[in-house]
């Protein structure tokens, strides 16, 4: 039986939320009947590239795409699917901009094209566009993909979504799709309390309480709140420390903040890592101020590990999948947060493994579900 070859659209396969997820996947379906390849819109080398040549997968660059002159975009990928055949199945990850890719896969009468939906934005308001809001330009951005996600399921032969919030948003309440989960390998997750112990001593953390955070440095995860959070912590229990894993584009406003706050020798950025299910060991308290989100892996993957978890109430309540998280409002003070990050200190973590997988989250059973998908929709 010929291998069935799935082109999985994305911008850059880093370590983001959607791209761990799908590799999730990758690692786990069966490489004899479905082979992953890769189209990516970056040029640069990104962290999961070698991974995915090692699984057997190929890797396609274009230039990012610009929505209001998408004209050579379309050129360039009319020219990819001339010469690969190959795709029987186009499985886009890149939200709004999905309607980009998908448009010229129905142009080549590819019968199989998903529009997958990982994010849900919040609505665009009058005070987005008032100074030190919210930058002009994320807003800019907002505005094209509301537009454009009307045109999405107009190319699309199936909608997949990470959860119901993201999938309304960008589907609309009456349309139809089926919920991918964030599945993660729960096994990877258990806390182990020699693990915890070997990273601290690594990153000189010993007898420190850490607030963690993992996230990409961008405008959704509302870093500038989270530092201000952090240096209210610290007035009061000098002995914390901030651990921030993850890159973006937000990086200097992100260290020139820290700066400012006087608090750079309490906060440790570990940059982009693989080693996630480790660093979570560690952590005593995890906090996830987004403005945004779908349903975001990391949250799964912190209830794994048994942390206790304080999450922004604008981030979808299904993610919610045991006791261990809770969802604050942003728009409380800095303080209401502090209070409760110090009352999650005295908590003890658990074993949730067997909590998660019953949810629906482990990665074995999902990803027997999504290959029987792909084989019977080529």
């Amino acid at each position: 039986m010929a291998i069935t070859k799935v082109l999985q659209v994305f911008t850059i396969m880093n370590r983001g939320g959607a791209e761990s997820m799908i590799m999730n996947y990758y690692r786990n379906i069966d490489r004899d009947k479905i082979q992953f390849d890769f189209l990516v819109h970056r040029k640069e080398k990104a962290a999961f590239d070698d991974e995915i040549e090692s699984l057997g997968g190929k890797i396609y660059r274009m230039d990012p795409i610009n929505p209001f002159f998408p004209g050579e975009y379309y050129n360039r990928l009319r020219t990819f699917f001339k010469e690969h055949t190959e795709y029987a199945i186009v499985h886009s990850h890149l939200n709004t901009f999905s309607s980009f890719p998908l448009k010229i896969a129905r142009e080549f009468k590819i019968p199989c094209r998903i529009a997958h939906a990982h994010t849900a934005f919040e609505n665009i308001k009058l005070r987005n566009f008032i100074p030190n809001k919210e930058n002009l330009t994320e807003t800019v951005k907002k505005l094209i993909k509301f537009r454009l996600k009307k045109k999405v399921s107009t190319y699309a032969t199936h909608r997949f979504s990470c959860g119901d919030k993201a999938g309304q948003w960008l589907f609309g309440e009456n349309n139809d799709f089926y919920t991918m989960n964030n599945a993660i390998d729960t096994k990877k997750f258990i806390h182990n309390p020699e693990t915890d112990k070997k990273y601290r001593k690594e990153l000189n953390l010993e007898d420190k309480v850490i607030i963690g955070h993992v996230g990409r440095l961008n405008n959704a995860k509302n870093h500038s709140y989270l530092l201000r959070i952090f240096a209210n912590i610290i007035e009061e229990r000098p002995d914390c420390v901030l651990v921030l894993v993850g890159n973006g584009e937000l990086q200097q406003a992100i260290e020139q903040e820290i700066d400012d706050l006087g608090i750079q020798d309490r906060v440790k950025m570990l940059g982009v890592r693989s080693d996630i299910p480790e660093l979570l060991q560690m952590m005593d308290v995890f906090v996830f101020p987004s403005f945004y989100e779908g349903l975001p892996v990391t949250l799964i993957e912190a209830q794994a590990a048994g942390l206790k978890i304080l999450a922004s109430d604008t981030i979808t309540q299904e993610v919610k999948l045991t006791d261990d998280i809770e969802f604050v409002s942003i728009q409380k003070p800095t303080s209401f947060w502090v209070n409760k990050i110090f009352n999650a200190l005295s908590y003890e973590k658990q074993d949730n493994s067997d909590k998660i997988s019953e949810a629906g989250y482990d990665i074995v059973s999902n990803t027997e579900k999504i290959q029987s998908f792909y084989l019977n929709n080529k």
